[in-house]
């Protein structure tokens, strides 16, 4: 059974929701991981929401990095591209259209070069759509403007389109 929280009809099949202005449809999350003071050997691992990864490699490529974070946020969540020693890491799936928490160097067992590490900072900071738990064919009203905007895309991934309302 449905129940009202907040001013919004949330637990159906189809909700109804409010929003003072425009919906926005958010922002993915973009981060770079760099691997830094060339080191010759040795492996790193990163962590998010302290849960880390297994080791990586010195030398490891995108797919690996990748692969590596997959297995801590989830298959289809994270995108890696680049070339080592800098990569860039794209949320999507589950973590698309909105913050996530910073990728962080959880240990550092790198070898050679010149004080190896990894730094980690986000290049592009993640915006949570508005109302990303909308099922489809959920109603938003515009309370601002005086629109009503209906999904015509999904839960997780909603696309707000004018159905009513003033132009």
């Amino acid at each position: 059974m449905p129940v009202i929280s907040g001013g919004n009809v949330i637990g159906g099949a189809i909700g109804l929701y409010t929003n003072a202005g425009a919906p926005s449809a958010g922002t993915d999350e973009v981060q770079s991981v760099d691997i830094t003071g060339t080191p010759t050997g040795g492996t790193f691992r990163l962590s998010m929401d302290g849960a880390a990864t297994g080791d990586i490699a010195y030398n490891a490529n995108a797919a690996a990095v990748q692969s590596a974070l997959e297995a801590v946020v989830g298959t289809g969540n994270v995108a890696v591209t680049g070339t080592n020693p800098n990569f860039s890491v794209a949320f999507q799936g589950a973590l698309s259209q909105k913050a996530v928490s910073q990728v962080a160097l959880a240990r550092n067992e790198l070898t050679g070069g010149t004080a190896p590490s990894v730094s980690t900072s986000t290049d592009t900071p993640g915006v949570t759509g508005t109302h990303r738990e909308a099922a489809k064919g959920s109603l938003l009203t515009d309370t601002t403007n005086g629109k009503l905007y209906i999904n015509t895309g999904s839960a997780g991934d909603p696309t707000w389109t004018v159905v009513g309302g003033q132009s």
